[in-house]
This record gives structure tokens, C-alpha cells and sequence, in this order.
């Protein structure tokens, strides 16, 4: 993420055909694959080609890590190994791979953690040599049911994997997620909240989310956001693939980011101001240029901006990659 940012920063565009830097600045290492969850819930082989081949598209550079659980980890060695760069002749799909870096998978903890990491272990194992692909496990994603959780958690946890703790739904909606961010601070880790999901009582609301993103700005604590985040800007939207699936009104990944990036970088950014960032539906509202983003009267910097996305909003799980590019297209944002 740094070295890509500062490469926006310090190059200005010259293409004409290209996105803007505020854009790319907030696109950049955005986007962890989810594609095996749901709505779309696709079985390993297809997600795994669609995450080699989003590697191999125009916008590479807004893709993160592949989100697996533990539990699939083996299933996902035996699936990808083909399509993962390294070394392996009989190959077509290895044709230059030699030229990307080792996948980054995050993976979901399911049941007794010692057990999932010994699967963690076993997979970087066997994925550290190029014949078999090369990947590795550096982060992990689990559900904590208490603030005591995060220290017992973090003494078993090795220094090569950073934890994403999501705090429990009912302390987000409603709640008080302050407890549960003050215990990851000081910790190389990240809080986690979920955006949404396949029903609408899934949805926290914007001030729920505001809540959450001043904790963890005033503990210091860097997030990640997962589900119900398919969409640039607030909107109502259909919550599955389903031709009578419910709908509701799903809260925008930009809203999302950039109003963490405002509380972040922006001096006393009040509560209010960060609701109605989220609760924002007119993408007019939003303005972005080669040298910074507006909202309304609102302006941050690219330099700003490009810090944010570097250590304090850090990305999203998305079941699809393809959606939230075509609606930047159709926003005239790509």
C-alpha cells in the first residue's frame, strides 16, 4: 500500500486516459476478495479464477488479499495452486508469473484458534515454495465476544500475522464500541465492522458506523469493513442476487472511506458532519480531482487521503470485485 500511494503521490498522471490520483489514491489495496461468502458464495475454482484474473485486469491495483476460512485453506491449495504465481512448467496460466508478488490471504478463524493456526502454519509451509504456488496467510479475521478476548489472543498470535478483531453486531448497533477498540490499542491490529449482510436487520446505522470510526480514531486503532459495501454511494440496493431478493439501503464504500479519512485527518470533525458523510446520496456531492476529494464544503488532500488508506481505513471484504467498478464507471469516476 505505502510504496503505491507515494508512487501516486510523487507521479503525476501524464495519460489522459487514466483515473485521476484521488481516485486511484482511494482505490488502491481497497478491495479483499470475498468471493466464496455471501451473496454470491461462488465454489473455490471460480473465485480463485476470478482473483487471478483480477490480478492480471486494468485495475489490479485496487485488489487486496483472497478472505478463506481456515477450515478451506487446503481446498484453496488444491484449487490455486495453478493460477499462483511461482515456478511450474507444465503450466500455462505460469506464463510471467514470476513478475507477481506472493498471493496475500487473509484468513477467517472458525472454532479453536491454536488448531486454525496450526492450519495457517501448514499452508505457508507449503505455499513457500514456488512449485506449489506461492501464498501466504499474514493476516486473520475473527469474531471476539469480549474486550478480554484481544490480550489472550494476541499472546498465542505470531509476530507474521496481524489480527482483524470484528466487535460483536449488538455493540456496534446501539452499543458502545469503545471497550472492545481501547483493548486492540497499542496492538498491531486492526477492529473490524460489518456494513450489512444478506438481510436488512444486518445494517448498522450511519451512526453506528460514525461511533465506530471516532473509537478507533481517538484509541488510534486502524479498521477494516466487511459486507454490504458493493456500492460507491449510499443508496437502496437488492441485498442478494436473487430475482426477488429484499432490498434495503446499503451504506456506500465511499461514504464509508472517505468519512473515516475525514475523521481521521480533519481536526475536531464532529459526529454529526460524519453522519451525514454517511448518510450522503447524491454522488455529485462528491468531488475528486488530481489533487484532492470534496464533499460539499469539506476538502481533504491527496497527501491526506493517501496516509488514511495507508494505516487507518485500510479495505473492505467484497464478494464481488466486478460491481464496485462498474458502478465507478458508470459514476464517471473510472
Amino acid at each position: 500500500m505505502i510504496d503505491l500511494c507515494l508512487r501516486l503521490l510523487l507521479n503525476p498522471i501524464e495519460n489522459e486516459n487514466t483515473m485521476n490520483r484521488t481516485i486511484e489514491t482511494l482505490m488502491t489495496g481497497l478491495i479483499d476478495y470475498a468471493g466464496l461468502f455471501p451473496p454470491s458464495k461462488l465454489p473455490m475454482d471460480t473465485a480463485v479464477e476470478n482473483y487471478a484474473k483480477y490480478l492480471r485486469s486494468e485495475h489490479e491495483g485496487f485488489l487486496s488479499r483472497f478472505i478463506c476460512t481456515v477450515p478451506r485453506l487446503e481446498e484453496l491449495s488444491k484449487h490455486a495452486a495453478v493460477v499462483m504465481p511461482g515456478t511450474y512448467a507444465t503450466s500455462g496460466y505460469r506464463e510471467n508469473a514470476d513478475m507477481q508478488d506472493p498471493w496475500q490471504i487473509s484468513a477467517v478463524i472458525v472454532g479453536n484458534l491454536e488448531e486454525n493456526l496450526e492450519e495457517i502454519y501448514k499452508f505457508n509451509e507449503h505455499h513457500d515454495k514456488e512449485e506449489h504456488g506461492l501464498a501466504m496467510v499474514d493476516v486473520i479475521e475473527m469474531k471476539i465476544d469480549s474486550p478480554s478476548d484481544v490480550d489472550e489472543i494476541m499472546d498465542i498470535l505470531p509476530a507474521m500475522i496481524a489480527p482483524a478483531f470484528e466487535i460483536p453486531g449488538d455493540v456496534i448497533m446501539g452499543g458502545d464500541p469503545r471497550g472492545f477498540v481501547a483493548a486492540i490499542a497499542g496492538n498491531q491490529a486492526a477492529a473490524k465492522i460489518r456494513c450489512g449482510g444478506v438481510t436488512p436487520d444486518l445494517f448498522p446505522t450511519s451512526a453506528d458506523i460514525a461511533g465506530f470510526m471516532h473509537a478507533c480514531n481517538a484509541a488510534d486503532v486502524m479498521f477494516k469493513a466487511t459486507a454490504g459495501l458493493h456500492h460507491p454511494i449510499r443508496a437502496e440496493q437488492a441485498l442478494t442476487y436473487e430475482p426477488d431478493a429484499p432490498r434495503a439501503v446499503m451504506h456506500g464504500f465511499i461514504n464509508v472511506f472517505l468519512a473515516g479519512a475525514f475523521v481521521r485527518s480533519i481536526k475536531g470533525f464532529d459526529m454529526d458532519t460524519t453522519i451525514a458523510v454517511l448518510d450522503e446520496t447524491d454522488p455529485k456531492a462528491f468531488v475528486f480531482d488530481d489533487e484532492q476529494v470534496s464533499w460539499r464544503n469539506v476538502v481533504l488532500p491527496i497527501v491526506s487521503l493517501a496516509r488514511v488508506r495507508e494505516g487507518f481505513a485500510t479495505s473492505y471484504g467484497s464478494c464481488s470485485f466486478d460491481e464496485p467498478l462498474a458502478d465507478l464507471k458508470a459514476l464517471g469516476l473510472l
